[in-house]
């Protein structure tokens, strides 16, 4: 399946309509270490006001503790006054997709969240780098494993700090999981089953056109589960045999519908996953040792996350997942180390990902790129 790059007009101009149809200069660390001398808070800019920043990110920044929202980034104009009106958010820090440019004289703004359709993380992660911003990205990272490297390079140039918004990495049990699997509590790990998936509906949405999203499941939600075999084993996949199942050729005509994948990594260990867009109730991982298991299940939710062993049950209280990633992130500015989701992280998912799709293609199994 090839994947493409952006095509922003499109989704600008799907944006733009239906907010009618409703009616960089680099600069260094002194900012936030001004900021943490004074207990003050990173200024943190939206980009995209879809779903996931209206129902979780915006919510989660008023739980944080080092972050606040400073700035709007958005291409429908009726979105503006309804932000600015709920949050606070004054007129000259709200910007359109054409003048983003323009954060980068704004010093109330630290770092800028990128959460736009796939296809758009790559344009937007380099345009805050050159504006001087840090950037916390939404996964996946971007479209191709070459857009990530390049995303990463600017990043570097402009000696800012990049990081991924892999929000299962700071919820407890996720964190205990390979805890448990490092520590060999239940032995060597032999097996690791996980999925993710869901019924989507409307068939006009962006996340089913390819040349936005850049493939269907995997890229979406399927990913979450590589993470966690990738967390668990500590080890990238060497090889990937994979399939994919399509039972709905009009409304998945341009990204995949349903696709499973075996991961062999080099301990021996093998990694079973899924993914899809056409039911529900796909939501789990679990990892089997020589000497007992450890399950998630559900696994990927934004909350309700349950966790057993083949000893225990066991209840680690539920947390924000973006306030805590958007914590983290801001704490690795303040104290200049590196984040443990950066775009390296990124990459190396793109990497599978890619090998996933290739095995696809040529309905073989295929060996991982590496870093």
């Amino acid at each position: 399946m090839q994947r493409l790059n952006a095509n922003r007009r499109e989704f600008l101009s799907t944006t733009t309509s239906a907010a009618l149809a409703a009616g960089l200069a680099t600069g260094g660390f002194f900012s936030e270490t001004a900021r943490a001398s004074s207990n003050r808070k990173l200024g943190v800019a939206l980009v995209g006001l879809g779903n996931l920043s209206t129902n979780q990110i915006a919510p989660a920044l008023a739980k944080t503790k080092h972050c606040q929202l400073a700035a709007i980034v958005t291409g429908t104009p009726a979105k503006e006054k309804t932000w600015s009106e709920k949050y606070g958010v004054k007129q000259d820090h709200i910007y359109n997709y054409e003048r983003f440019d323009k954060i980068a004289s704004d010093d109330t703004v630290d770092l800028v969240y990128v959460v736009l359709p796939n296809s758009m993380h790559h344009e937007f992660t380099i345009r805050a780098a050159k504006a001087g911003k840090h950037v916390l990205c939404e996964k996946p990272m971007a479209n191709t494993s070459q857009e990530c490297r390049e995303m990463i390079a600017a990043c570097q140039a402009a000696q800012r700090m990049l990081a991924i918004g892999y929000r299962c990495q700071f919820e407890p049990h996720h964190l205990k999981m390979m805890e448990l699997a490092k520590g060999k509590s239940f032995g060597d790990i032999r097996m690791i089953e996980a999925g993710f998936g869901f019924k989507i509906g409307d068939p006009t949405q962006w996340r089913l056109k390819r040349e936005l999203a850049g493939g269907g499941a995997l890229m979406d939600v399927g990913i979450y589960a590589l993470q966690a075999c990738r967390g668990i084993t500590g080890e990238e996949p060497i090889a990937i045999t994979a399939q994919e199942t399509k039972t709905d050729a009009k409304k998945f005509a341009e990204v995949d519908e349903s696709i499973t994948w075996l991961m062999q990594f080099a301990s021996g260990t093998q990694a079973y996953c899924s993914t899809s867009y056409n039911f529900n109730g796909l939501n789990r991982v679990q990892a089997f040792g020589s000497d007992g298991y450890i399950k998630l299940d559900p696994a990927f939710s934004y909350s309700g996350i349950r966790m057993e062993t083949s000893k225990e049950k066991i209840d680690l209280g539920q947390v924000d997942h973006f306030a805590a990633e958007l914590d983290d992130f801001a704490q690795c500015i303040l104290e200049k180390r590196p984040s443990k989701v950066s775009g390296e992280e990124g990459l190396k998912d793109l990497l599978a990902i890619e090998a996933i799709y290739r095995s696809i293609d040529q309905r073989k199994t295929i060996a991982v790129d590496k870093v």
